[in-house]
Formats: structure tokens, C-alpha cells, sequence
């Protein structure tokens, strides 16, 4: 049996090919916002991911909203299960691909309950077009501090060879904690979309990044990187 890859997503997954160690690297801190934005009339809610979902579906009724797009197969899926109907999901995962995919009315109305700490690129892109776009800080991460230091224990040990990062901000606090502990710099790491990958190449590593943005497709580029070897 190969050495675990350890996955930092927040929800437990099984693989019947590769030998997986689960360990967020994140916790979530819900924030408080300005509910009297809820009062207003919007043309498009944008949901990028499961998180963002999940800790707005109790304000999601009080919403005069017209349509609903999500971005990712999850985000999709999870509103699916609360109930919330989706009238737009890209064929690619990203919010580059979403950028390219979705058609915007100048003056449309959007609004996009997501992390604080979330790449202002979706919004940008949105009012570059005349989109009049607010954004909800809903949430914010914090490093699972417990977890990262385990992580790196198992690594030195040889218990698992390599991490799956599932966000940049795991990356992130991944690497700001493992900086000063001298860490081998021939361990595995796998990204799953562009800024998680840039994020670790900020801190002098390189990984190998998933073609498709999904948790699925970062074992697939798990499997693929150890069947080379």
C-alpha cells in the first residue's frame, strides 16, 4: 500500500484507489453583516462555494432574487439538497470559467454571500461589465492550527507523503506555520485550481494542479502522479 496523501477539505471523502488521511486546514468563523442589504431586489445571487451555501440558506428566503447560479459541481449539488434551485452552473469550475461562460445585463443587480477572505476577482470581473454587484462577507477562515501541525508531524515521520490542498487559504496557512520548521522540500503537494497553486508557489514550492477544480479531480491528479512513478 502507497504512504497517505493528506486532504485538507472540510467534509470526509473516501477513495477506493488512493490511501487518504483527512485534516482540515480550516475552520469557519460565521460573521455578522448588514441583514438590511437582504431588503433589496437582485437580479442574480451567486453561490462559489458549499461554505457560502450553507451559512446563507437561513437568509435565502427573506431574498427577493430572480436567479441562482453556483459555481462548482458541490456548491451545485448542496443547494440542490436545501432546496435551492440553480438557473446557471458553468462548465468550467472556476470563476475564471464562470466569468466566461455567464451573461450579464449592464445594470443588473448581484449579490454574493461569500468568505471574507474570497478573491475579489468575481467581483471585479462582474462590475467591469456593469454588473452593480454587492458582496456579503459571511464568513471567514481560520487556520485549523491543531491539524497543520499534525499534518506536518506525519510528513516528517513518513506516514504520508504529500497534501492535497483543497483552497489557497489552506495553502496558506499551511505553509506560515511550516515555515520556520524545516521542512523537507521533496513532499507531494497537489493544488486544486490556479490561486491554490500560485499560493504555494509564493512560498518557493510547485505542485501538480488538478485539471478539473473539484475534489474528484484532485485525486485524479493524485493517481495519475503516483502510476508515473
Amino acid at each position: 500500500m502507497q504512504t497517505p496523501v493528506i486532504m485538507t477539505q472540510s467534509s470526509n471523502i473516501k477513495s477506493e484507489d488512493e490511501d487518504i488521511i483527512h485534516l482540515p486546514f480550516i475552520k469557519i468563523k460565521p460573521l455578522s453583516f448588514n441583514e438590511a442589504l437582504l431588503n433589496h431586489h437582485y437580479d442574480w445571487i451567486i453561490f462559489s462555494s458549499k461554505n457560502a451555501v450553507k451559512y446563507f440558506r437561513d437568509y435565502f428566503q427573506q431574498l427577493n432574487v430572480d436567479y441562482v447560479a453556483a459555481i462548482g459541481e458541490k456548491t451545485k449539488d448542496y443547494c440542490n439538497q436545501v432546496g435551492i434551485s440553480v438557473d446557471f452552473f458553468p462548465k468550467n469550475f472556476s470563476q475564471e470559467g464562470f466569468i466566461d461562460e455567464f451573461k450579464v445585463n449592464q445594470g443588473d443587480r448581484i449579490i454574493i454571500p461569500s468568505s471574507a477572505a474570497a478573491r475579489p476577482f468575481l467581483q471585479k470581473e462582474l462590475q467591469e461589465k456593469n454588473a452593480e454587484v454587492v458582496k456579503i462577507d459571511l464568513y471567514e477562515p481560520e487556520a485549523y492550527t491543531e491539524n497543520i501541525l499534525q499534518a506536518i508531524s506525519l510528513l516528517k515521520r513518513n506516514l504520508a507523503n504529500g497534501i492535497a490542498f483543497a483552497s489557497s487559504s489552506a495553502a496558506d496557512n499551511f505553509f506560515k506555520e511550516a515555515e520556520n520548521l524545516n521542512l523537507d522540500s521533496n513532499y507531494n503537494y497537489y493544488a486544486i485550481g490556479r490561486p491554490t497553486f500560485e499560493k504555494i508557489e509564493e512560498y518557493g514550492y510547485t505542485a501538480k494542479i488538478a485539471e478539473e477544480q473539484t475534489i474528484d479531480g484532485l485525486l485524479k491528479i493524485i493517481k495519475e502522479s503516483r502510476n508515473r512513478k
